[in-house]
């Protein structure tokens, strides 16, 4: 595999940026590690980071890069700040520059599949809420989308997850449709929606029980929802384990 760093200007930010691609690059020699074969463009995963993270925290906090070795897998990883992969209301435009900008941009830079049938996005804690909005916004985009201990109702931003300055600084002090994963569920059409995989740790995570609600209605819509609820807290150590799964129903998919 071969781990990038790339540094670019982005027109939707209207600033520089970053990015940490991974690779696939089948080997013989390379002791230790297995490489999946390759025949054409390899399919494509948008990671996305949580609050307190950016770029460089799969890399850093998981294997990633052996786990997408010995599936095949290319692995995107942007920086978005805090905005919640929004289009913040005093800030920058995240939401653009993560949904439009960025395919564009790795389709140019990069040799990966552009087909909706080899794509996927996943992501943790925020990321979480930012991969089950491009599943709610996009669905045609991508054949799978997984969320792992993720934000899936915003509300709690200013209730039980106390972030009022996110909630003034980003959504601007109230959230509209567009923010609210439940209200963009109920617009999704059941025969155009990727499969969703959505986990969470059982164990004293307050994200437990709106990702709950958030299996059951989209299960009640018709949606293709794999469940991925264990034992684990708000941690690193759990989505390690998860993101192997992850990467495995995508696989699969």
């Amino acid at each position: 595999m071969a781990l990038l760093t790339c540094d670019f200007f982005s027109e939707a930010l209207q600033r520089g940026t970053s990015m940490n691609v991974v690779l696939p690059q089948p080997t013989q020699e390379q002791i230790g590690v297995s490489s999946a074969a390759s025949q054409g463009p390899p399919r494509v995963l948008y990671l996305l980071h949580g609050l307190s993270d950016d770029h460089t925290a799969w890399v850093r906090y998981t294997s990633i890069e052996r786990y997408a070795t010995e599936r095949g897998f290319a692995i995107v990883m942007p920086a978005v700040d805090r905005s919640f992969y929004a289009n913040e209301k005093a800030g920058h435009a995240y939401w653009d520059y993560v949904s439009e900008e960025l395919p564009q941009i790795v389709g140019r830079f990069l040799r990966v599949s552009d087909d909706p049938a080899d794509t996927f996005v996943a992501g943790l804690s925020m990321g979480g809420y930012g991969a089950l909005k491009h599943a709610v916004t996009h669905p045609e985009r991508y054949a799978g989308v997984a969320s792992l201990s993720g934000v899936a109702d915003i509300r709690q931003l200013g209730e039980r997850l106390e972030r009022a300055e996110i909630v003034d600084r980003v959504f601007g002090g109230t959230f509209g449709p567009e923010d609210d994963l439940f209200e963009l569920l109920a617009g999704l059409d059941p025969a155009t929606a990727p499969r969703l995989y959505v986990g969470c740790g059982t164990e004293e995570d307050r994200l437990m029980p709106p990702n709950e609600r958030f299996v059951g209605e989209a299960r009640a819509r018709g949606l293709d929802v794999t469940t991925d609820f264990r034992p684990g807290v708000h941690e690193w150590g759990l989505w390690d384990a998860q993101i192997q799964d992850v990467l495995d129903w995508m696989a699969a998919t």
